[in-house]
Formats: C-alpha cells, sequence, structure tokens
C-alpha cells in the first residue's frame, strides 16, 4: 500500500483517523523525517480550522529537515473523492494543497517515498494567524511519536513568530500556544481546544 507523510495537525494520529476524516483507514508507521531540506511554516488559510494551516517550505543549504509521521493507507484513501466511509486525503487537504512526493526516513533510518500534500505557491500568504488548538494537534502529534524535542520547540517558536504583530486576538492564542512548550504541563490549549 502507499505512504503517506505528514508533518501538520494530521501527526496526531487520532485525529487523521477520526470517523470525520479517513475514518480508521490509515496505519500509524511511525515518525519519519525528510531527506530533503523543509521548514514547517503557517502560511495558508484553513477554513475548516479557522485559522492558519502548516505547509513545508523547501530550504536547501540550511540543514533543516522537518518530521512528521508516515502512514500506509489504500491509494483510493490518498487521491479522489466520494469515499464511501470517511474521506480522502485530497478532500481532507483541500483546494489550496497539492500531492507531492517526498522521501523521508523512517524510524529504522530507511528512506522511504511517500505523498505528502503541500501548499499551492499560489496560495501561500503571510499575516495569518494560526490558532493554539490547531498547533496543540501538532504538537500532541508529534510528542506522541518521540519527535526531537528540540523540532518540537522549533515549531512552536515558528507558530508564535507567525502570529506576532496581528493584534489582540493572536497575542492571545500566542499567550495558549507558548503553554505548549512543557511537555505535559497542563495548558488552556489543552484543555480547551475544539476538534475542528
Amino acid at each position: 500500500m502507499p505512504l503517506l507523510f505528514q508533518y501538520g495537525s494530521n501527526t496526531n494520529a487520532a485525529r487523521l483517523n477520526d470517523k470525520a476524516r479517513l475514518a480508521g483507514a490509515a496505519e500509524d508507521l511511525g515518525r519519519a523525517e525528510t531527506v530533503d531540506e523543509y521548514d514547517l511554516a503557517f502560511n495558508v488559510w484553513s477554513g475548516g480550522n479557522g485559522c492558519a494551516a502548516s505547509d513545508l517550505i523547501p530550504v536547501p543549504g540550511t540543514g533543516r529537515h522537518s518530521w512528521g509521521v508516515i502512514y500506509e493507507l489504500p491509494a483510493e484513501r490518498i487521491l479522489g473523492r466520494n469515499c464511501l466511509a470517511g474521506k480522502t486525503m485530497e478532500e481532507i487537504e483541500g483546494r489550496r494543497y497539492e500531492p507531492k512526493l517526498v522521501r523521508v526516513r523512517n524510524a529504522a533510518g530507511e528512506e522511504v517515498e511517500a505523498t505528502t500534500f503541500l501548499v499551492k505557491t499560489r496560495d501561500r500568504s503571510t499575516g495569518l494567524c494560526t490558532s493554539a488548538a490547531y498547533v496543540t494537534h501538532i504538537v500532541d502529534g508529534l510528542r506522541a511519536h518521540n519527535i526531537p524535542e528540540e523540532y518540537v520547540q522549533r515549531m512552536i517558536n515558528t507558530a508564535i513568530q507567525t502570529n506576532r504583530g496581528l493584534g489582540p486576538a493572536a497575542e492571545d492564542q500566542t499567550r495558549l500556544i507558548e503553554a505548549l512548550r512543557e511537555p505535559g504541563a497542563p495548558s488552556t490549549a489543552r484543555t480547551s481546544r475544539s476538534d475542528l
């Protein structure tokens, strides 16, 4: 079966396999890191999440790689529409994302090819606020898969930087995102988030 690499809120396997998404069709194969150099960004508006959602931006020559989770699922659950149970990844990601094959290194150190979804260049934007609820899904997914904490902190820094200077609502979200820094620490973002 084909492999899928997820780096954003769908690193949270429970979210991805929820009945409103893939309805249990994805088998979690564990953590993986991009072979090529990518940085995470929050640069596209997601109506379903009500905030800026994640993307991977190529950053050749930086030595930076992005972490995520690889899943195995039937090919018909990646592309296409109108599944009998749940959705396809194409439906979940929406019209602003496009599929792309990437090479990732799995937990065993093997390089494998997987489909991921990146934001279309024309749909990338700045000045968008991300939410603590959305970032919490990413943090929970990364930590559940034992992604290095240094990367988790880098992702939190990116979310905070994304919201900088965007007004009082963004500042409120930033305070909640900041509370995610400590693994296992209770935070408003964890206890009041909604599964958008």
